[in-house]
């Protein structure tokens, strides 16, 4: 940082002298153009000094387990401020786009020659490219690994669910995400589709709003053996088959007997998941940047189940005590069969992602445009 102050007052006093040597006055075409140069790397400097000094201000502290049978496995650390990684120069860009969608190809054809002219390298999704089936010179395909190896962030093309996949594929890598929405409803690819180049240009610019998401992992035992481990960024789900009675479960928490309830199924939400299955089931909306998981029941036997919001360094595990066709899936997307005494163990991912926003984006304007709290049974109180 010393030397980035340095360069800054350096630079401005050259400025001060090329401005102020009778050789060279500042009306004189050359000169003024050097000044105009001069002084254009000098602010530039002085706001990378504000970036240094917002990056050295704003790291935050994850919240860690402490519960002594697996704080070795949740070690204490010090992450970067969401976005803190976000090269501002010449990026690598990774293009995800969802399959099978209807007139794909020109949006993509744009945001690639978009993103080229700006001097950025594209790079495609293995799947993404298998499927589109378009040819671009210089993008080549790489698969979720490669990615996160190379990647300074990933452009996500669909709707949520198209997010929700590459977002656990890429999470152990910390490669930031940006959504546009091709989809329905699009909690988390936020961007308008007619929208998204103008919105690009600022977000790859360093206009953006960082915020970072938790996840959930989860491991199912069996005979005291792991048979299947998953990841959700929105739920862990258990869940009894379309034609099988109630299931019955045993829940506890850190080792403590919460309840056994019957019941459809059981979720088990992030924030980010509230506004998901969760919210069907009659759960609470959590903001993503709370640190709670969710245990929402699925039509339980007893309406005295409600749903419960604990902190995030609980250790959740169910037991099917008894059931048929009984599964668990992670965000609907990965699922495994189970069997009485299995048990699921859930707790919260040591990874994150990170979500970048366009700049002025608001948690509470996604809530009421997409929940439609801002239609009104009449005109009062309407918001203009």
């Amino acid at each position: 940082m010393q030397g980035a102050l340095a360069h800054a007052w350096t630079i401005l006093f050259l400025r001060y002298t090329a401005c102020n040597t009778k050789n060279a006055p500042c009306g004189h075409t050359a000169a003024a153009l050097y000044c105009v140069y001069i002084q254009y790397h000098a602010m530039a400097a002085c706001d990378s000094l504000g970036r240094l000094a917002t990056e050295f201000t704003t790291e935050t502290l994850m919240p860690v387990d402490t519960h002594a049978e697996h704080r070795a496995e949740q070690p204490a650390a010090t992450l970067p401020a969401p976005g803190e990684r976000f090269n501002l120069g010449a990026k690598t860009i990774a293009l995800v786009v969802r399959q099978n969608t209807d007139g794909i190809a020109e949006p993509v054809k744009s945001i690639v020659d978009f993103l080229q002219v700006l001097g950025h390298t594209v790079v495609f999704e293995a799947e993404t490219a298998a499927h589109l089936n378009l040819a671009f010179p210089g993008v080549r395909a790489m698969s979720p690994a490669e990615i996160g190896a190379a990647a300074d962030c990933a452009i996500v093309m669909g709707g949520d669910g198209t997010m929700l996949g590459i977002a656990r594929q890429l999470a152990p890598f910390d490669v930031p995400l940006i959504g546009i929405n091709q989809g329905r409803l699009g909690f988390m690819t936020d961007i308008p589709l007619e929208r998204m180049l103008p919105v690009l240009a600022q977000i790859l610019g360093g206009r953006f709003k960082a915020e970072r998401r938790t996840l959930l992992e989860g491991s199912v035992l069996r005979d005291g053996e792991s048979i299947h481990v998953g990841m959700a960024v929105n739920d862990v789900v258990v869940s009894r088959g379309g034609g099988a009675g109630m299931a019955e479960l045993r829940v506890e928490v850190d080792g403590h007997f919460m309840y056994n309830q019957r019941s459809d199924g059981l979720i088990i939400s992030t924030p980010t998941g509230s506004t998901a299955y969760s919210l069907s089931a009659g759960g609470p909306l959590l903001h993503p940047t709370l640190g709670g998981i969710v245990l929402v029941p699925i039509a339980p036997h007893a309406l005295s189940n409600r749903p419960i919001v604990l902190p995030d360094s609980s250790q959740i595990v169910v037991e099917i005590v008894r059931g048929r066709d009984i599964s668990v899936n992670f965000d609907m997307q990965t699922f495994a069969s189970l069997v009485q005494q299995d048990r699921i163990l859930i707790r919260r991912s040591p990874h994150t992602i990170t979500f970048l926003h366009p700049e002025g984006w608001s948690y509470y304007n996604t809530l009421r445009e997409k929940l439609h709290w801002n239609e009104y049974p009449s005109g009062e109180g309407k918001l203009s």
